[in-house]
């Protein structure tokens, strides 16, 4: 394919992702690096109780049953110390590439929503690749899931106002529950929020091209983590869309859908690619592509002028979807 220039970084965000790096850039993403790539995720995290402070959100950590024939799944709780009958309820699925990462990266976006929305949040910890290859994150996910809906009533939320969430890797489960929830009957979903999310295994977009060796995430690492999920069948013709998403031939009857993202990224074109295949199936969906936006900035940096604007848009979603 013809080779095509990058779409450049808001320059805010740029210089705030230089001065983030310093004069030490990332070490490129491989089988030799994974180790301590995910020693240095999982360092950065803090516990909850940390990230909460005197907000009034309260935390559990639970192990949970896995699928059949699975280990145990271990889930942090999240939700107002206060409880409110009816309350909202969210299942979120942490990044990294499926390869890397664990839940508690997440706590601090999951507190905020606690805060803002009331939500009763169950934040699942899954087994990654190559560990776990294939759909065996998705399928963990999924009992992790199941298991939320059936206990609505325990956890204090409503089970028609259940949502998934994830970022990055998080956004190909969330899209993948929501696809298993369909195929499978249950449990009802009243929309899935995928924040950047990695649908596709093939890398053979525009954009997949246009970020080679550029920004937080890229073509490198991408194609070794997918690698890593799928093995030799990788782009091939065989691939479950409970592993990548963008494979499903069919995209009706999902729950509604908020898909966002940066337009220099590597997802963006098979973001705006599932959002198009939604329409074209009758179903609902919401795109927002950020002009300059890496991967992740609004979790890297939610303070820069583009950050806050993703996040209160975001929040505008949330607030029309708990609201039907």
């Amino acid at each position: 394919m013809t080779t095509a220039s990058p779409v450049p970084f808001d320059p805010e965000l740029g210089e705030l992702l230089a001065a983030m790096r310093g004069d030490s850039p990332p070490q490129p993403l491989s089988a030799e690096t994974l180790a301590a790539s995910r020693a240095g995720l999982e360092a950065m995290a803090q516990p909850a109780a940390v990230v909460i402070g005197d907000r009034p959100v309260e935390a559990e950590e639970r192990t949970i049953p896995g699928r059949q024939g699975a280990p145990d799944l271990a889930v942090t709780i999240l939700r107002p110390k206060e409880r409110v009958p009816g309350a909202p309820g969210l299942y979120n699925m942490h990044g990294g590439g499926l390869v890397m990462g664990d839940r508690h990266m997440d706590t601090p976006r999951l507190v905020d929503m606690v805060v803002e929305f009331g939500f009763v949040v169950v934040n699942v910890e899954y087994r990654l690749a190559p560990e776990n290859p294939g759909t065996g994150p998705a399928e963990d996910c999924y009992a992790g899931l199941l298991w939320t809906a059936d206990h609505a009533e325990e956890l204090g939320y409503d089970p028609e106002r259940l949502i998934v969430m994830g970022g990055s890797a998080g956004g190909n489960l969330a899209a993948a529950m929501s696809l298993m929830a369909r195929d499978r009957k249950g449990p009802k979903l009243a929309g899935q929020l995928l924040l950047v999310p990695m649908l596709d295994d093939r890398n053979q977009s525009v954009s997949t091209h246009q970020y080679d060796g550029i920004g937080t995430w890229d073509r490198a690492a991408n194609l070794f983590a997918w690698k890593s999920v799928l093995g030799d069948g990788v782009g091939g013709p065989d691939v479950s869309p409970y592993a990548a998403p963008a494979r499903a031939t069919d995209l009706s009857g999902l729950p509604p859908a908020y898909i966002e993202l940066g337009s220099a990224e590597l997802f963006r074109d098979e973001s705006v690619e599932y959002a198009s295949r939604i329409w074209a199936a009758g179903g609902e969906a919401e795109l927002h592509v950020w002009n300059g936006g890496f991967h992740g900035f609004e979790m890297y940096f939610p303070d820069s002028r583009l950050g806050r604007d993703a996040l209160r848009t975001r929040d505008t979603w949330v607030r029309r979807i708990l609201g039907r």
